[in-house]
């Protein structure tokens, strides 16, 4: 086992090991129900829920899949937005010892189709505006049950009436013939009773979740995620956040439930609070200004984008967002100028982790109220162990030099869900390893460079596309900057950055490269530059690298 330099910078309130309850994941729900009934859970566009509400109805969800043939360990896929039925459904399947499949509104019927078929999904919940795309993906294999639900179901008079008119004036009003295996949620729910239906599970070895990856290097995978995976991580995100208080929080949820770190940090952990969630069915940066100055929220955890819209708003002056406490960004790095100016704007503290979906997600962050790095992803989360080794040997690196990092700990999977010969490449005696490289200083604190898929390798010469970022963001003028490596017939590679100006910007390519020049060695820095309104990212705010490089191939081969 390898030292813990780390935990001599602990604050004194986080303790390096805790006992982990075993038991099922929505206990945090019956807990919270148990302990504050009257507190608020759920706030939608103006709906609300309480605890004893939200489990009332969680259970006649679990209930109404009993009633249709769904039994323990089936699995049963939620495709919807940040929504009150997505909640239910969620702890519903839960609590009757189902196994979720978190899915992507976003997806098209290809992606759906594999996701569906791969995971053997029984059932499917999802909103009125899908179901023609859940049709055609499972067309060739169509699902037990279609479980459909529309957003007027949890609005609050009128809207729930206008809602509708809305709909038929602007074209999307949809259609749908119920009957056979096509169930209104709101009936389902209606026809159930509330009784607590208590399946055991063993938390060690029964799955609550497949959590398929992002897919975009190929296929996604199936990320089998425990019980104890899940109720570790949130308990260790709850150590973390050590100035939380039951029953007074009030999270931002603009990060979708159905990626890992939303499910975890949002979701799991404001229910494990009794916090209450105020849900936004999708990121928009004024209506999440809006929502802080009025709702008033305490905890918004988020990807780097989301921070740079709102700091980039035009009139983000206006709003008062001195309600936020803290917030912990994932999902990509966060630069430091972000990092500095939304604490300026807020007086609270924006702190980088790291995660992955394998771990449930979270393994490293920064000290929120303590001390921190800049450009670091932290120090191990309590009970989570790390190594820098070499991926081929498994031997540790030298202190300081560049290896891919390793973790362990109570939050890391099972494994891909049937691909035991991928398990095998990146499980190795309880250690996982993440596929990203980085090093770590002699306190512990860990530095992702980059994926090993992104290393650029130009004229002999490693870059990582994470610095040359960080040298772009500090330009004024730069609003968002990705790196990626281009084919190159001489260099075999050579850097390239997109980049989203600021409004009124003018800067060019030339101007940048100048910047990076004085910043970056010579062979680091760019030689293209692609000035775009927008970079591709995934509903977490990642941007996609691989989907800008297959733009380039794709004119490559049509020029």
């Amino acid at each position: 086992m390898p030292n813990k330099p780390w935990l001599k910078e602990y604050p004194a309130e986080v303790p390096p090991t805790y006992e982990y309850p075993k038991r099922n994941l929505a206990h945090f729900l019956v807990d919270s129900a148990s302990a504050h009934p009257d507190r608020i859970a759920l706030e939608f566009l103006g709906k609300r829920i309480n605890y004893r509400s939200l489990l009332a109805s969680s259970r006649r969800f679990a209930n109404a899949l009993l009633r249709l043939g769904v039994r323990k360990g089936d699995r049963v896929a939620v495709m919807l937005p940040n929504c009150p039925q997505g909640v239910i459904a969620y702890y519903g399947t839960l609590l009757m010892g189902g196994i979720v499949v978190m899915t992507n509104p976003l997806y098209m019927p290809r992606e759906l189709e594999h996701q569906l078929r791969d995971s053997g999904a029984k059932v499917i919940v999802t909103l009125d505006q899908l179901v023609g795309r859940v049709k055609k993906a499972t067309a060739a294999r169509p699902l037990d049950h279609l479980i459909v639900t529309t957003i007027q179901d949890y609005l609050p008079f009128p809207k729930n009436l206008l809602f509708p008119l809305k709909q038929k004036k602007e074209g999307k009003y949809v259609k749908i013939d119920y009957g056979g295996n096509v169930h209104a949620f709101r009936e389902l729910l209606n026809r159930s009773p509330a009784d607590a239906e208590e399946v055991s599970v063993d938390a060690d070895r029964d799955l609550a979740l497949v959590q398929y990856t992002g897919g975009t290097t190929g296929l996604a995978k199936g990320v089998m995620l425990t019980h104890s995976n899940l109720v570790a991580n949130t308990i260790q995100s709850r150590l973390w956040c050590y100035r939380i208080e039951s029953a007074q929080e009030r999270l931002l949820a603009a990060l979708p439930f159905f990626h890992v770190f939303g499910l975890t940090c949002l979701l799991n952990l404001g229910i494990y609070t009794a916090g209450t969630l105020i849900l936004l069915p999708r990121y928009e940066p004024g209506q999440v200004l809006e929502t802080i100055q009025k709702q008033r929220p305490t905890m918004f955890p988020g990807a780097p984008t989301m921070y740079i819209g709102l700091m980039n708003h035009p009139r983000i002056k206006e709003y008062d967002l001195s309600s936020i406490k803290c917030c912990i960004s994932g999902a990509a790095s966060l630069p430091h100028q972000v990092q500095e100016r939304f604490e300026t704007l807020t007086g609270g503290k924006l702190i980088e982790g790291y995660g992955l979906t394998e771990a449930s997600p979270v393994t490293h962050a920064n000290n929120i109220w303590g001390k921190r790095k800049n450009g670091s992803i932290g120090i191990p989360f309590p009970d989570t162990q790390a190594r820098i080794v070499y991926p081929d040997s498994f031997e540790d690196v030298e202190p300081g030099e560049i290896g891919e990092l390793a973790v362990s700990g109570p939050q890391v999977m099972q494994g891909y869900w049937n691909r035991p010969e991928e398990t095998e490449r990146v499980l190795r005696d309880g250690w996982l390893l993440t596929g990203d490289l980085g090093t770590m200083d002699d306190e512990g604190f860990c530095y992702i460079l980059d994926r090993r898929k992104d290393l650029i390798i130009a004229g002999g010469y490693n870059i990582y596309p994470r610095e040359v970022e960080e040298v772009l963001f500090e330009h004024p003028d730069v609003e968002e900057a990705a790196v990626a490596g281009v084919v190159d017939p001489y260099r075999g590679e050579t850097v390239k950055a997109y980049i989203v100006l600021r409004q009124g910007a003018s800067v060019g390519a030339d101007d940048l490269k100048a910047w990076c020049k004085e910043r970056l060695a010579v062979y680091k820095v760019p030689k293209v530059y692609e000035f775009r309104e927008t970079l591709p990212k995934t509903m977490a705010g990642k941007v996609l690298r691989r989907k800008l490089i297959e733009e380039d191939e794709e004119k490559a081969r049509t020029s």
